[in-house]
């Protein structure tokens, strides 16, 4: 046995121990609060199976629409239905910050994970789980001469016609327009801090919005592109590879311009079951284990040792073609990649909301 897998099964073996002398939720299982569709599929396979296998703890999974408002309400009732929830950057910092996830153990995880993360941990209340990105993909079959290839097409009506679909919230589409008018990725963030650098990025999208049409879940990019409803749309990288690698070829996606982003794992305040929360952390954040979820959606595994396991394994995907094509967190993508400003949303959020709702209103959407 390696010494990394004899630290794990220390670490398992004092959850587990401690596990037999706390309580736990009504039907002895543990309950993940995620975000559906074929990404939950995948955490199901590669974390839910082998956590269940090695333990004998059944996991629940819960659907959710992020943001804290249900776990702050789970906190201040004392009621708390998800003992593990998947949460991005600025839900993981501001949960922290307000005492709405459990600190973490400083020997939860091996001392050489943090060298091994595409992006750093944000604080004590997290665990690894994926990078992703903000990507435009677009249907082919609207294309056939020829096929948008950088994010400036994507705002480029004329050149690329056809309807188009953004996210319908500020996040992303703010940043992805300043990028697509020229501002380099080091700018954007300082742009965006005043009303100049908000006005200009809402003028990029005012010139798709004869043609544009807005999405709030993962799912609705895929849908809207297969239908042919639109013929461009901002998406999220994994569900659109997804699609293309289980048969959707016309699916395909344009990485220049991508904004990587982070998700983590973190565990409920007042949780009965922390011991099995803790161990499914520690499971989770296992490098076969983050490289068995690209196996599922060609998300980006946060630690870099999960890409020399797929890479070594290829062609990865369940279908039997070749993920890494379609992985974010490859080190030629992530160089020169706008990474997501968690911080800077946490700041800056609640004012770009406003202008954004006071925008969509001016467009009748």
């Amino acid at each position: 046995m390696t010494p990394a897998a004899k630290a794990r099964t220390v670490v398992l073996s004092v959850a587990l121990a401690a596990l037999a002398a706390a309580p736990v939720s009504a039907d002895g299982g543990l309950t993940v609060a995620t975000w559906g569709g074929a990404y939950q599929v995948s955490q199901e396979i590669a974390y839910g199976g082998g956590f269940t296998a090695e333990t004998g703890i059944a996991v629940d999974w819960a659907e959710y629409r992020g943001g804290l408002e249900e776990i702050r309400a789970q906190v201040a009732s004392g009621r708390i239905a998800w003992d593990v929830v998947d949460v991005l950057g600025h839900d993981a910092r501001a949960g922290c910050d307000e005492g709405l996830f459990l600190k973490l153990p400083d020997d939860l995880f091996p001392q050489a994970l943090d060298r091994d993360l595409v992006i750093p941990r944000p604080n004590a209340c997290v665990g690894p789980n994926i990078t992703w990105s903000w990507v435009t993909a677009y249907d082919a079959r609207a294309f056939a001469d020829a096929a948008p290839a950088t994010l400036a097409d994507f705002f480029d009506i004329e050149g690329f016609p056809g309807p188009r679909a953004i996210a319908a919230f500020p996040q992303a589409n703010l940043e992805m327009a300043l990028l697509a008018d020229g501002v380099p990725p080091a700018q954007v963030y300082p742009l965006l801090a005043g009303e100049a650098g908000v006005e200009r990025a809402l003028a990029m999208l005012t010139r798709i919005a004869p043609e544009l049409r807005f999405w709030s879940s993962g799912e609705e990019p895929v849908a809207l592109l297969r239908s042919g409803e639109v013929a461009m749309s901002t998406a999220y990288n994994g569900r659109v590879a997804a699609a293309h690698l289980s048969g959707a070829t016309e699916i395909r996606t344009v990485y220049d311009g991508q904004i990587l982003d982070e998700e983590w794992f973190a565990i409920v305040a007042g949780t009965p079951n922390a011991p099995a929360a803790l161990a499914f952390l520690r499971h989770a954040a296992e490098p076969e284990q983050q490289a068995a979820q690209a196996r599922w959606i060609p998300y980006g595994p946060m630690r870099r040792s999960a890409l020399g396991i797929i890479a070594a394994g290829e062609p990865w995907f369940h279908t039997g073609q070749p993920v890494l094509p379609h992985i974010p967190s490859r080190q030629d993508r992530v160089e020169g990649a706008l990474i997501l400003d968690a911080d800077f949303w946490t700041e800056h959020g609640a004012r770009l909301a406003d202008r954004f709702a006071e925008w969509r209103r001016g467009l009748g959407h």
